[in-house]
């Protein structure tokens, strides 16, 4: 466990978040000892009463400050409140309540983290049409917290560029673009967008792994591109962005078909693929289970981790969320910090 603690953010409150953060802290005590929930008391108080299994509920500990986590006892789920407590927004429907809610969590926690006073931020799952709908100009937690970064550092965001990383047990995988249009995502693949994503993912995985990660390059067309017959992205963008990487230094191999390059990573030929837009790289890592997978940011200031998965409106409320993927959220936020 970290000195200081990892903080927790509830997600949209109509949503599985407070559940399966309310679950984590039942079935992990051990991992989630030294963890707190940034949200709401009286949300994390109902969830729990969801998630008991006929056991009592565990009880909800109100802190006013990070610090106060180590004076909270054992099996308690501590929780900071954010916002002013109030009626909560009804389950299971999207709103701009809940998305203000989720989004005040997660901007205490990431400012908490930019200033020393957590270790690192686990997420758990927001609404991207409720955090459209509070007036938030963000598509997502990623795009939010690299914002929070840059402002911290005062530098323009194009100063603080971040990465999605997808992984599991079996396959990691590094996106180019992440939450734009699939129009706009073929648009962003250019040398330097390739290269920045090589960089980042070479440096990122590099400090964890503790040598230099091999990776493969997905190319953006069928069979990528098959000699610029099916497109000429792998051409003009994906193979000088590769040989640049290279010249760095980087075990950097591809472009290769997408269709088979994440069957080749999962058998161990690579450490990591990078892929170009957000569906090519997240539908294989999901389709091997979203109870095991873990969303990272790469290039932040801070660590940040969260479950593969959204906020599933249609069973919240009923008790039924797997925490596994937050479990596996928070196992993976506290090797991070072990580096």
């Amino acid at each position: 466990m970290t000195a200081r603690p990892l903080a927790i953010t509830m997600g949209d409150p109509a949503g599985i978040g407070p559940e399966i953060v309310a679950r984590a802290f039942r079935i992990a005590p051990q991992l989630t000892g030294g963890c707190f929930v940034v949200g709401d008391v009286a949300c994390l108080r109902r969830a729990s009463a969801w998630t008991a299994d006929g056991a009592p509920p565990l009880p909800v500990a109100a802190i006013a400050a990070a610090s106060e986590v180590a004076d909270v006892p054992p099996a308690c789920i501590p929780v900071l409140q954010v916002g002013e407590p109030g009626p909560l927004p009804p389950v299971g429907v999207v709103s701009a309540q809940g998305g203000r809610m989720a989004a005040e969590a997660v901007l205490w926690a990431a400012r908490a983290a930019l200033r020393g006073e957590v270790a690192g931020v686990v997420t758990a799952p927001l609404h991207k049409e409720a955090l459209a709908a509070a007036g938030l100009p963000y598509p997502g937690h990623t795009e939010l917290l690299q914002a929070e970064a840059a402002a911290h550092a005062g530098v323009p965001l194009a100063q603080m560029p971040v990465r999605m990383m997808l992984a599991n047990d079996e396959l990691r995988t590094v996106l180019v673009s992440i939450h734009v249009a699939l129009r706009h995502a073929i648009d962003a693949v250019t040398r330097d967008n390739v290269l920045q994503t090589l960089r980042i993912a070479d440096a990122a995985l590099q400090a964890t792994l503790g040598h230099r990660p091999r990776m493969a390059v997905a190319g953006l067309n069928p069979h990528a591109g098959e000699g610029g017959l099916f497109g000429r992205e792998e051409i003009d963008a994906i193979v000088p962005a590769i040989e640049v990487a290279r010249g760095e230094g980087c075990d950097v191999h591809g472009p290769f078909a997408p269709d088979t390059v994440f069957m080749r990573a999962r058998r161990g030929e690579f450490e990591v693929v990078v892929a170009m837009y957000h569906d090519q790289g997240l539908i294989p890592v999901k389709y091997l289970g979203v109870e095991k997978g873990v969303n990272v940011t790469l290039g932040l200031p801070l660590v940040r981790t969260s479950p593969d998965h959204g906020t599933a409106f249609d069973i919240a409320g009923t008790g039924q969320a797997d925490a596994g993927s937050l479990v596996e959220a928070v196992r993976a936020a506290r090797r991070l910090l072990a580096y």
